[in-house]
């Protein structure tokens, strides 16, 4: 794991500590999954880990179902998944995924962001091949688990790697088997702390602690925006 992105994870936990900005996207990513795959967690994997993630963030039972029903009424709000790609300040390369009722909206945000702090979006699919998509698994290693067992165990199930940070491990597979994947930890009885799907860096980049804040400046402002699901850089 690289400096700067312990530096990020940390800066991002605390920006998402505040419960006005983190639930709003959590229940938009509940209610995008709920309605693309069906409001039944049990047939639909996707929902399943989204309202997994929001109980993790202490995000309230009602809240919970509240983001399931706008997904299965009649007027419900008819969200579209869209990418936005760029380079901001020295350089970094930025993957933005966004769930919006108003791309005309999102759009014009995202450029202001990269404008505001020196950088500048490209044209989608320019950055598409400098990321590889996976999903990653997180969760807490126990005194009685042998991860090289664990290891063997899940490559049928799309494990590639497990990466180990003090007593957390991160599982990662290809983002297609995300539905295989994480029923593998659930059949195993393995309590997951979180599992997303993550653009990751085929070549990823170290940025000195002069330039962080720059940075920091842009993905500030791109966490803050309600539209803005997932931020991405190629940061090491």
């Amino acid at each position: 794991m690289g400096r700067a992105f312990e530096y990020r994870r940390a800066a991002k936990e605390k920006r998402w500590a505040t419960m006005s900005r983190i639930f709003p996207k959590l229940a938009k990513a509940i209610t995008v999954a709920a309605k693309s795959g069906g409001s039944d967690p049990d047939m639909n994997p996707t929902l399943r880990l989204a309202i997994q993630n929001a109980k993790k963030q202490n995000m309230p039972k009602d809240n919970i179902t509240a983001a399931i029903k706008r997904a299965e009424g009649k007027d419900a709000t008819d969200y579209t998944e869209i990418n936005y790609e760029g380079k901001g300040p020295h350089g970094i390369l930025v993957f933005v995924e966004c769930a919006t009722d108003n791309t005309t909206r999102t759009v014009a945000n995202v450029k202001s962001y990269f404008s505001k702090t020196g950088g500048s979006m490209v044209p989608n699919g320019s950055l598409e091949y400098l990321f590889d998509r996976k999903v990653v698994v997180e969760f807490k290693k126990t005194d009685d688990m042998d991860l090289e067992e664990m290891e063997l165990e899940m490559i049928d199930f799309g494990l590639e790697r497990f990466e180990s940070d003090d007593d957390t491990v991160y599982a990662y597979g290809d983002y297609k088997d995300f539905g295989t994947l994480t029923e593998a930890f659930e059949k195993m009885n393995i309590e997951v702390e979180k599992a997303d799907l993550q653009r990751l860096p085929t070549s990823p980049v170290d940025y000195s602690d002069d330039q962080m804040p720059d940075i920091e400046k842009l993905l500030d402002k791109l966490d803050d925006d309600e539209d803005v699901q997932n931020v991405f850089t190629n940061m090491a």
